[in-house]
This record gives structure tokens, sequence and C-alpha cells, in this order.
């Protein structure tokens, strides 16, 4: 062979195993074997480490309707974290549900809890909830700068703060308006609204702690117009209540969609799905969201959020989109929350009818932001504040207790004002079940009843138990017990097809006790 043809050879050669050995290396380089592991025990990154959000998962509404979609919100809202206030504007449609003339509106403006000691959340709560006080100077509340009607008719003058429940004048949580013109039966109205958030510091389910913000029950909602037959009612009418210590929640099914602006270096979870990218525009990242047959529409939003996504599917379970938004401290813990949570939605989906969403997410408060955790809202809930590398089993419990509450209190809207253990009682059995089915954990029901000293009943209103540790005990201890014997009575298979014909039926209606009862002696043909 001549020198110079050799040569050539030789370099082809070369470049022959260097491309092959760097193809090599850029195949194996990022694969699970050869990445660095962030274990506990292994060797951790760097504090300022940070993995990169996978790219957003944008869908589009499918034609499926699986409610009567009372009411429609379109929202428009930004937050200034600096300042603490989130400003909006807000278009509402609502269908009236029953059968008489309706001349006036109410609408929820529950931001104005935290505004002083003197409203009624403030002055039955003490200022705490669960094992969380309010911070100094952390009060918070909503104004109202403008509401319209479709042709531009103000309405503000037509504005009066109601107090149903126990006339304190100084709640500003419940507003009516007076309407123009009637509303008749099976018309919509739709009016436009303006509003201002100045969010409280969190202690109680909403506001901020540092740059972490949860925005929940932010913005004017309409009160639920309940007809007759709905929860046993014998006449029509608005169910009204203001925003009390021990209540949570009621409101009707329908269309949200929500844009969010928040400041470019901020992630957002929300109720629902993005429509289409984030945008950056002017120095702020612009969310779109959209969610269908929900009753609420929740968000958060930070910029240490560490974010994870996985599908999940089953036979139960057709295909659902799982995003986890982990505070930092959380980091190396996000297979826990995915366990949990596919764990969650294949045996509730099981027990009592498929989740219906696309998306379910998970979002992880810093420790600070604890008072925002271990709370449900349709397809998000938050685990309680990440404070421990090594968190025992309240981890699972929690998420899979708020999972349970998309079926009981999502799916299964009941009325969380006046029959809660409807909601807490009914998820806290379930729960029970799949933490004994999934890790072995037994409750100690003994002891769990020994504690309940005073019973009460358990259809009264939140409100009026006499403080938040009954309410506590009866509502989730009492009311799981109570089905509990109820399955020793009628054997676990009989209860199995109690609680799925009741879940069933009542997916996406607002039942009342009296409701389960008629199921219970359909199932068992017996009188209870």
């Amino acid at each position: 062979m001549a020198p110079a043809r050799a040569k050539l050879v030789f370099l082809s050669f070369l470049v022959l195993v260097l491309l092959i050995t760097g193809t090599m290396w850029f195949v194996f380089k990022d694969s699970p074997e050869s990445m660095p592991s962030y274990a506990p025990d292994k060797a951790k990154p760097p504090a300022a480490y940070k993995p990169p959000s996978p790219m957003e998962s944008v869908q589009q509404p499918t034609a499926e309707v699986l409610s009567k979609r009372v009411v429609e919100y379109h929202i428009d809202t930004t937050l200034d974290p600096d300042s603490r206030v989130i400003k909006g504007t807000q278009t509402l449609t609502w269908t009236h549900p029953g059968k008489k003339t309706v001349n006036e509106l109410y609408f929820h403006l529950y931001p104005n809890a935290f505004a002083s000691m003197d409203t009624t959340f403030m002055k039955e709560s003490g200022g705490k909830l669960r094992n969380d006080t309010m911070p100094a100077d952390g009060f918070g509340s909503m104004t109202l700068t403008a509401m319209k009607t479709a042709d531009g008719l103000s309405l503000m003058h037509r504005i009066q703060y109601v107090q149903p429940d126990d006339g304190n004048t100084k709640d500003k949580t419940l507003m009516k308006v007076r309407l123009p013109r009637p509303v008749k039966p099976g018309e919509s109205i739709t009016l436009t609204m303006q509003f201002e958030v100045q969010l409280p510091k969190i202690f109680a389910r909403m506001g901020t702690a540092g740059n972490f913000v949860m925005a929940g029950q932010w913005f004017p909602k309409i009160a639920v117009y309940e007809p007759v037959g709905t929860r046993g009612r014998t006449s029509e009418g608005w169910d009204l209540h203001q925003y009390h210590g021990n209540s949570e929640f009621y409101s009707d099914f329908g269309i949200y969609s929500v844009r969010i602006h928040v400041p470019k270096n901020y992630t957002v979870a929300a109720t629902g799905f993005p429509v289409q990218n984030s945008q950056i525009k002017n120095g702020e990242k612009i969310y779109q969201f959209y969610a269908d047959d929900v009753h609420d529409f929740a968000w958060a939003a930070s910029p240490d959020f560490i974010v994870a996504e996985e599908p999940f599917s089953s036979a139960e379970v057709p295909g659902v989109r799982i995003k986890l938004y982990l505070d930092p401290a959380h980091k190396d813990l996000k297979e826990r929350y995915f366990y949990a949570a596919k764990a969650a939605l294949k045996y509730f989906s099981k027990w009592y009818g498929k989740y219906p969403y696309s998306t379910l997410s998970i979002v992880v408060p810093p420790e600070a932001g604890n008072g925002a955790g271990g709370m449900e809202y349709p397809t998000l809930i938050t685990a309680f504040g990440a404070k421990d590398d090594s968190p025992g089993y309240d981890l699972e419990r929690t998420v899979i207790h708020e999972i349970g509450h998309q079926y009981f209190y999502g799916m299964i809207a009941s009325n969380e004002f006046e029959e809660a253990w409807l909601d807490e009682g009914f998820t806290s059995y379930a729960e029970d079940k799949l933490m004994e089915q999934e890790y072995g954990v037994i409750p100690n029901l003994p002891i769990q009843s020994s504690l309940i000293a005073s019973p009460a009943p358990l259809t009264q209103d939140a409100w009026k138990y006499t403080s938040q540790n009954q309410y506590a005990l009866n509502v989730y201890y009492r009311g799981k017990m109570v089905l509990k014997e109820m399955e020793t009575l009628t054997g676990a298979q009989t209860m199995k097809k109690i609680m799925s014909t009741y879940a069933k039926k009542y997916r996406f209606q607002h039942p009342a006790t009296e409701d389960f009862q008629k199921v219970v002696e359909q199932v068992t043909s017996k009188s209870w």
C-alpha cells in the first residue's frame, strides 16, 4: 500500500473511531445509569442547582359535557409579588337553573375574611387554623372596583354586604347585587368586574409566604342557587353563608378560562391545563389555563418550584398528566409523591368512578407556607409545607386524602358549609382504606374514637361546632367511623357497592346526607 494512501486510511479510521465514541458518549451521558444520583445518601448537587422544568403540556378542551355548567368565568389576572397584590378583570355568565324569577345575585368575597380581627372568620378562629397562626401585619382583603352589565351599566351603587349567619356588619365576605332587570328561568346574565386582592400572609389556605403565592378562593365567586329537590329543598333559592372559622366552600359547576400574569422567573400551577405555552412579554410571563366541569379555580406561583411531570394510565384511568410542583426542600422525594398520587388515582377511580380530568397537579409549599398545605381544589391539591428531608407517612396520607377530595367535594359536590362530613368523613374513610392497602398503615380506631369526648350531629352547620377541635373530631373521625360501622353491619362487599353507587349516581351534582341514606336503603333493601 502506498504511504499516502495508508495515511489517508489511517486518518479515516481515526475519524470513524472518534465519531463512534462521540456518539456513544452523546447517547449514554444522560442515561439514568450514568447520571449523578441526588439521593440523600449520594453526592448532592450544589445549593443553586435547579433542574429545568419540563415542557408545558398544552391541551385543548374536549366536546364532552359532564355537568350542567351553570357558570362560566373568563378571568385575566396579574400578580405583583412585591406588594402581595392580585389585580383582575372577570366576565361571569350565570345561567338561572331554577323556575322563579331572580332579582338579585350573591357573591362570595372570601379574601375579606382576613381584613381585620373583627371579621367572622377571624373572630371564630382566633387567627388560627390547625397549627398555623396569623402572621404579624398579615391582613388581606378584596376590593371590587367595577361591576357592569353586558351593556355597560354600572352596578356599584347596587351592592350591599350581607351577614345572614351572625349579623356581623364588619364581615364583608358575602355580597348582594340588585339587578336592573330580573333574570327569568333558563336565562343567562353576563357581568364584568374589576377587582383587587391584597393577599394576606399565609396562615389559612390562601396568601403569600416569602415569594410563594397560593391563590385559593381569590376571585368574586357567585353563590349557589338551588332548584327544588337539590339537597332536599322544597322551595328554590340561594344558599348563602359567610366565610367561617370552620367552614369550607360550596359552588356550582362550570367553565373557567383564566389568564395569569406573573414575573418572568415565576412558575404557575393551576386548576385545569394550559391551552398554549406560556409567553414572555414586557418582562412578565403569561399563562392561559382552561378547565371545565369544575366548581372552583385555584393557582399557586413561585420562582423556586422544581417541576416534574409523569403520565399515568390504568384500566380505570384512561390517561392523566400528574404534575408535581416541589419546594426545593423536597426535591429528592418526588417518587414518593408520584407513587401516592398514582395509587390514589387508580384505586379511587376503581372504587368511585373514573377520574374524568386530564391533569392532576400537586403543589408542595415551603415550610413557611404550611398554612396553604393540605387543601383540595379541582384538579389541584396542596401537600403540607416542606420542612423535613425524611417525612413519615404523613406525606403519603396527605396526598391520598386530598386526591380523595377530587371525588368527595370535587365531583360529588356536597355543601361543605352545612354537611362537612360528606366530604371530610367520606374522604377520610377512603384514605384509611388506601393507606392500609398500599402502605400497611392501619388506623387506631379505638384511640381515635376515645378522642371524641363531645359527639355532635354530623349534619350540623360547620361553624356551629364549638371549636376547631370538635369540628375535626366529629366531621373527620366520627364521620368515617359511621361509614366503618356501616361496613361492619353490611359486610365489605355491600359497603363497596353502597359507596360506588353513591359516588357514581351523584357525580357533578350536589347531594345531601338524605341522598346517601336513600342509596344505602336501595342497596341493602333495608330502612336506615
